[in-house]
């Protein structure tokens, strides 16, 4: 497919439901104003010392110059995550149930034109792999999907949460963005919150790496948190794939997102995800041999605990959530500074927790392989409290 014949990615496909764009355009006006460059020694230091962490603070503590004061940034991200969440750290794990795909997205190892092995689930097999994983103590499970309604519509995925419902306190899904009326059937159904990652929120980056499919419609994607808060869900979670576009720009969106959308909704449960691109399987024939552009930032480790700091202080009630992608010792340091859930026992394949499933080919590799029992022992070790469940339904 050439340039020319891609649909436009910022008009709706037909089915796609239109909300208000007010959120939207506030979000990327504050973004495509940002110059992280522009703040000095002093502008962080004033923003430390603010007893509350404003938007314009936020915007500071994301810049290069408060990457000089990762140590005071953690310091206050500590007090703040002490503060509202103690030494506490929810314990979960993902269960990927299909790898099929309609997406051409080049950064990742599902999309349709690679030469993976694809698999889906039947419903007996996710009842197996769930038990598995129920087995190993945890009470909270994250049901996630390639991006294809015609593999894994919503009255599958549905299936997947009245079965989840049965073994597990909390259930999250992190599927394709569907309309709020399709969000409303997955809470019924037992779906407690939805997890969506924009990837990067400059739409001009957006468009070059999603190339094909409804991924590529940015808007649609962009209010997917919001459409899920309509259907009824409890909680919502965000995250830009850091390493993409601008990181400094990216995390401010993200952030923006989160806080706008939760003053619009203030009942709504806010998380953050923080993860960093990981390498993938390619072997497509029409690769496009994705790079990053030779001005971006690498984005280390102290960039990304610097992102996880900001977010900390600018929302400290809201959840963060550190991805194995990320090595095992990174993960244990940054529990005890800002991240409050972190999960265990993961694989990023189809079937791989009971010894009877068909498996299907990993999106990403992960750097943190640890056991749920492994995970555990690590946490008590640094003095946190592993939590597997903190909600009581009645």
């Amino acid at each position: 497919m050439n340039g020319k014949a891609r649909i436009d990615h910022m008009k709706y496909l037909e089915g796609m439901e239109i909300i208000s764009h007010e959120i939207y355009d506030a979000v990327l006006k504050e973004m495509n104003g940002y110059r992280p460059e522009h703040y000095g020694d002093s502008d962080v230091m004033r923003a430390l010392e603010h007893e509350s962490c404003s938007v314009d603070d936020f915007k500071v503590l994301l810049s290069p110059a408060a990457g000089k004061y990762l140590e005071q940034l953690a310091k206050r991200a500590k007090l703040e995550k002490d503060k509202h969440f103690g030494n506490s750290v929810n314990v979960f794990t993902p269960l990927y149930i299909s790898n099929y795909c309609e997406n051409y997205c080049i950064y990742c190892g599902f999309n349709c034109h690679n030469r993976i092995h694809r698999a889906k689930l039947n419903g007996a097999e996710i009842e197996r792999e769930m038990q598995a994983i129920a087995a190993t103590g945890l009470e909270e499970i994250l049901i996630l999907t390639g991006e294809s309604r015609s593999m894994s519509d919503v009255n599958y995925i549905g299936e997947a949460c009245k079965i989840g419902r049965k073994y597990f306190k909390n259930v999250g899904v992190e599927i394709y963005p569907i309309n709020s009326d399709e969000y409303a059937f997955l809470h019924s159904c037992g779906a407690d919150y939805v997890t969506v990652f924009q990837e990067t929120y400059d739409s001009d980056e957006y468009e070059k790496l999603h190339l094909s499919g409804h991924k590529r419609i940015f808007p649609y994607r962009f209010n997917a948190q919001e459409r899920a808060l309509i259907g009824g869900m409890r909680g919502v979670g965000f995250a830009a794939l850091l390493g993409l576009g601008d990181f400094r720009r990216d995390a401010l969106a993200t952030g923006l997102h989160a806080y706008m959308l939760q003053r619009k909704y203030p009942w709504a449960e806010i998380s953050f995800s923080c993860p960093r691109l990981r390498p993938i399987i390619s072997n497509s024939d029409d690769d496009m041999s994705f790079s990053l552009s030779s001005d971006s930032e690498t984005v280390g480790e102290r960039q990304l605990l610097q992102a996880m700091c900001a977010y900390r202080i600018f929302m400290p009630f809201a959840a963060m959530t550190l991805s194995t992608r990320e090595r095992a010792g990174f993960r244990d340091h940054a529990v005890a500074i800002a991240a409050t859930r972190i999960s265990a026992g993961v694989d990023t394949g189809i079937g791989s927790h009971s010894d009877d499933t068909a498996t299907g080919d990993n999106q990403f590799e992960i750097a943190d392989g640890r056991t749920v029992d492994e995970i555990y022992s690590a946490l008590c070790s640094h003095g946190m409290q592993p939590v597997m469940n903190d909600y009581v339904y009645v």
